[in-house]
């Protein structure tokens, strides 16, 4: 009863934030938008173990690499051509940038009931993000730049409206000022009936890997993959085709957060009891069913977030190029 309530609130939320969203982009006809993860919890779901034979997620086909001319080409010099990126959806320049580098991110046993603690820890592990994503977009002439922050006690409001959302726990990503939005108590202790992500696992790693699933939005925004997806949302004449190209940015988003998790796991650390916790956590969160089906399945959330964990590869969070049934 307690998950079917919390299924309801959650839902009417991030319907009233979409609505809010759609209003607004109707009046500025440039921005995009971003729909907001919806946790979820159901004790019937039975979650795959790490080793119950998971088929993994079909490799999507590796980009040709951009042959950089030398020297011995031509004996005269000649200034390097202007990088033209590719901001489409299926063969966006972004899948040319290979693996997350292993990078140095020390968490600690860091409580996630403590705001100042969490917070810190947030900002923290931003940073790492930033140290991993970095290096791998510049390299293929991505103008990178890091998203801002804005993580408050209880609530806030930013420039995409309230956060958290009402009777939402979630934190989410804001396009219109590259900004994360974060409410501490609500994604530790629950908001209304919304349940928190302590109730499901305490341990820290969880929600750092919620807010890499939002950098994960913010790397799709700067590669221009947010816009094509919106240019794509609004020619849809279909709900259907609206929340299946939904789930599509929803899972890679995931698919991201699963890459930085892995490239991290050494120093954080993450122990392989906190590991099973992590992929076990991704086995309960998704869509509700008889709700907007605008996230993915928990089944393929989980999958998508192995997938970014076990591959490391840009191209091999290509949702775009998956098929209907790993993207349902």
């Amino acid at each position: 009863m307690l998950g079917a309530v919390f299924g309801v609130v959650a839902a009417l939320g991030v319907l009233l934030v979409l609505g809010a969203w759609l209003l607004g982009r109707g009046e500025s006809g440039t921005e995009t938008t971003t729909p907001i993860a919806i946790p979820t919890y159901s004790p019937t779901y039975t979650p795959p173990t790490p080793d119950s034979g998971r088929e993994p997620i079909q490799p999507t086909r590796v980009p040709t690499p951009i042959r950089t001319p030398t020297r011995d080409d031509d004996d005269s010099v000649t200034p390097p051509a202007q990088v033209k990126l590719d901001t489409s959806l299926r063969t966006n320049t972004l899948y040319r940038a290979g693996a997350l580098p292993r990078t140095q991110c020390r968490a600690g046993n860091v409580s996630i009931f403590s705001h100042s603690r969490l917070k810190a820890l947030i900002l923290k592990t931003g940073a790492c993000m930033n140290n991993a994503w970095r290096p791998i977009l510049e390299r293929q002439g991505i103008d990178w730049s890091p998203p801002g922050y804005a993580i408050a006690a209880k609530r806030g409001r930013g420039a995409c409206g309230d956060y958290p959302s009402p009777g939402s726990i979630v934190p989410y990503y804001c396009p219109r000022n590259n900004t994360i939005y974060a409410s501490t108590s609500a994604m530790a202790r629950g908001n209304g009936q919304a349940l928190g992500y302590g109730r499901i696992v305490a341990w820290n790693g969880a929600i750092i890997s919620m807010m890499a699933h939002e950098y994960g939005h913010h790397v799709q925004n700067i590669t221009g993959v947010m816009d094509s997806w919106w240019s794509k949302t609004l020619d849809s004449t279909s709900r259907s085709g609206k929340l299946a190209l939904s789930r599509r940015l929803e899972l890679q988003a995931t698919c991201f957060g699963g890459m930085f998790m892995k490239a991290v796991a050494s120093s954080y650390p993450i122990s392989p009891a906190n590991r099973g916790k992590l992929f076990w956590f991704y086995s309960r969160v998704g869509d509700w069913p008889g709700y907007p089906r605008d996230h993915g399945s928990p089944a393929n959330n989980h999958a998508w977030f192995r997938q970014g964990w076990d591959r490391n590869q840009a191209y091999q969070c290509n949702t775009w190029m998956a098929s209907s049934s790993s993207t349902s």
